[in-house]
């Protein structure tokens, strides 16, 4: 089975940047892609951004420009640098991917945005 683990959420002020980290470990296999979902108060889950094996990444409309998402494969990290911060960002973000046929999420970190 495999564990992720989110870090660096916080409070940050409107226009600020934040950087999310996910480190996976156990029995990784055949991971394809891994990626970053959030939920606000009273909303569904939704995906935020994924990066795929090969490299390539694709966001969700409401990010892009914004939002980058990068892989260290060799620490089986991926990273979320979240820039120009807004209110409508404030949620729970999660990690996600697939490993061996079965899915895993990290316990999600808090980000909220607020003057």
């Amino acid at each position: 089975q495999v564990q992720l683990v989110e870090s660096g959420g916080g409070l940050v002020q409107p226009g600020g940047s934040l950087r999310l980290s996910c480190a996976a470990s156990g029995s990784i296999f055949s991971i394809v892609a891994m990626g970053w979902y959030r939920q606000a108060p009273g909303k569904q889950r939704e995906l935020v951004a994924i990066i795929i094996s090969g490299g390539g990444t694709n966001y969700a409309d409401s990010v892009k420009g914004r939002f980058t998402i990068s892989r260290d494969n060799a620490k089986n990290m991926v990273d979320l640098q979240m820039n120009s911060l807004k209110p409508e960002d404030t949620a729970v973000y999660y990690c996600h991917t697939v490993s061996g046929g079965r899915i895993y999420w990290g316990q999600g970190t808090q980000v909220t945005v607020s003057s």
